[in-house]
């Protein structure tokens, strides 16, 4: 496949897990794919030589840092000459019950918010430029069903995925008509981004759901393509990965 031949797509929070599915798929659809990294570096750079074609790169960006951001974006373009996808996969969280309103402390708090809301919008900021440039851009924010249905691995974490939700709405009027905005929400998937999470438990939530599968990173990675590929006249939507869990 080529369908994104002579395309550049930055995929931040790209060396693991949901991201760097998608870098996979990125590649094998023809796009030039600069991986983004925090401290996974050695991930990043065997990812890198296990991906198709050629031309593909890693970079270090730090999302809750906004010159690590800026500095970032200014490195990805002088590489490659343009960004034509931006990716936001970056995020994290902590299992923390919701009633246990004291466990949620500030620094924690405050720790989620710049990663799951401030990172995606530091590196939209600094990415727009060449995604305006390219006049067919698109930003795809991984988001969380957590964002609507209030449940998650702590009220932190909803709250972070309803304002990246917002986010998307917001950016997507202002960013048109260069460039589409659209966000994924998965359910719980089959990564290691929830700490103790066991692939025992995902069995079990994903048999109380309508579909009853384990959503895998594999899973979530074809909806972002398809928001990229497909979805060519769609913006500011939500586009739900889960297997059904939100209807339960």
């Amino acid at each position: 496949m080529s369908e994104l031949h002579g395309k550049v797509a930055a995929v931040i929070g790209g060396s693991s897990g949901i991201g760097a599915a998608t870098v996979k798929m990125l590649a094998d659809c023809g796009a030039q794919v600069a991986i983004g990294f925090h401290s996974g570096e050695d991930r990043a750079k065997q990812l890198q030589a296990g991906l198709k074609g050629g031309g593909h790169s890693v970079f270090r960006i730090a999302v809750d840092n906004t010159q690590s951001v800026r500095d970032a974006a200014r490195a990805v373009i002088d590489t490659h000459g343009r960004v034509d996808v931006l990716v936001n996969s970056a995020g994290t969280t902590r299992p923390i019950p919701h009633a246990d309103l004291e466990a949620l402390d500030d620094a924690l708090l405050d720790q989620i918010m710049a990663s799951n809301v401030q990172g995606p919008f530091g590196t939209i900021r600094a990415f727009a430029p060449a995604l305006k440039a390219s006049g067919d851009g698109v930003i795809v924010n991984v988001s969380s069903i957590s964002g609507f249905t209030g449940s998650g691995s702590n009220v932190g974490y909803c709250a972070s995925k309803a304002a990246l939700d917002t986010m998307t709405l917001s950016l997507a009027r202002a960013l048109g008509p260069e460039i589409r905005v659209l966000c994924v929400s998965p359910g719980a998937v089959a990564t290691e981004f929830v700490a103790g999470r066991s692939r025992e438990a995902l069995e079990k939530i994903a048999q109380a759901t309508p579909l009853k599968r384990v959503v895998e990173p594999e899973d979530v990675a074809r909806t972002i393509m398809a928001c990229i590929t497909h979805l060519r006249l769609t913006t500011g939507a939500r586009i739900v990965c889960d297997g059904g869990r939100f209807l339960v």
